[in-house]
């Protein structure tokens, strides 16, 4: 691959790619998922609104959890703790 093949390959955002960057961002910045997606959002210059395509079900997951442990949503089955 030349150098603009390569390039070309890492600005094109898959939905495992940013299921990485969203997993990195947890663990280096220590922050939730939500806030995690937020901040890959604004690193990528995307709307926010614009990846629901590339969340993957196991980030949608946590998400959700997230979610539902801050009160954000109402949760399923849960066992009251």
């Amino acid at each position: 691959m030349t150098g603009i093949d390569e390039q070309f390959e890492d600005s094109i955002l898959t939905k495992k790619k940013f299921t990485k960057l969203v997993e990195d961002k947890v663990i280096a910045a220590r922050v939730g998922y939500i806030d995690a997606v937020i901040e890959v959002c604004k690193d990528r210059a995307i709307d926010p609104s614009d990846v629901n395509s590339l969340i993957s079900p196991i980030i949608k997951s946590k998400i959700e959890a997230e979610a539902i442990s801050l009160n954000m949503i109402k949760g399923g089955n849960q066992l009251p703790l």
